[in-house]
């Protein structure tokens, strides 16, 4: 019931860690999430992580940054194809930071930033399907933009991806073909001057508990826990090498239904 074969255009479908400390990312993750791991090298510095969860294939972990680049996470985007796309994203005032190339047999990618930096990989799959399992304890769970100027982001994304909009002032949900597929959230005074970013969320069993072990792990808990009203509890956690995301604690997990 979260197990993925298939994702739609414009469903957000993979999260990668890109780390400064990769050996040091990669067994906080191990270990706050249960994960598993299957490694391939990517050149004769690098090796690429694919972290298993219930035999699926959940996120990824790389060390391959720029110098001078603070770890993060990466969100991907599926889509039908790349290169009819690159075009859409500068007429729509967007920018292509690179691609479209092939990532071996896996897919093709190109990475973009929205009108107000903010960056996503769009990713047509081949090999790779993205996440093999979702929403479920230990998956990926949502996908969130930070962002100063949601209308505009708005305007872009759906220009670009056909999304469709719904919500408030505050916080505005996300819907590809029918089905909710993330979100974005217009930052205030209180954010102070973090740049606009696509945000993922994993979904926990016990947020107080998880937030625990991320400190006795060597990790950070960034804000205090929140609620989202009729969906869970939520908070923002670093890993020891500075990557943040948010963990969250579902009331109910939605099933995959392709």
């Amino acid at each position: 019931m979260f197990k993925v074969t298939k994702y739609p255009h414009g469903a957000f479908s993979w999260a990668e860690n890109v780390s400064t400390d990769p050996e040091s990312a990669k067994a906080f993750y191990l270990d706050l999430f249960g994960w598993g791991k299957y490694e391939f090298p990517i050149d004769e510095n690098n090796t690429y992580t694919m972290f298993q969860h219930q035999d699926e294939n959940a996120a990824a972990l790389s060390g391959m940054i720029p110098e001078g680049v603070p770890s993060f996470w990466f969100n991907y985007v599926t889509v039908e194809d790349v290169d009819a796309l690159a075009d859409v994203v500068t007429a729509n005032g967007g920018t292509v930071v690179q691609g479209p190339w092939d990532v071996f047999d896996s897919g093709r990618m190109l990475l973009i930033q929205d009108l107000e930096g903010a960056h996503l990989g769009l990713w047509q799959p081949r090999n790779h399907i993205g996440a093999g399992i979702v929403n479920t304890v230990g998956a990926m769970c949502w996908n969130e933009l930070l962002t100063r100027d949601a209308a505009t982001a708005k305007t872009f994304y759906g220009n670009l991806l056909g999304w469709e909009f719904y919500g408030d002032e505050r916080y505005t949900h996300i819907s590809n073909r029918g089905r909710n597929n993330g979100g974005m959230m217009e930052m205030d005074e209180n954010f102070g001057e973090m740049p606009a970013m696509w945000m993922v969320y994993f979904h926990v069993a016990d947020i107080d508990a998880a937030m625990k072990r991320t400190q006795e792990l060597g990790g950070r808990v960034v804000t205090q826990k929140m609620e989202a009203p009729d969906n869970g509890w939520f908070t923002v956690i670093e890993d020891p090498a500075g990557a943040v995301f948010y963990i969250m604690q579902l009331e109910k997990a939605d099933p995959w239904e392709e």
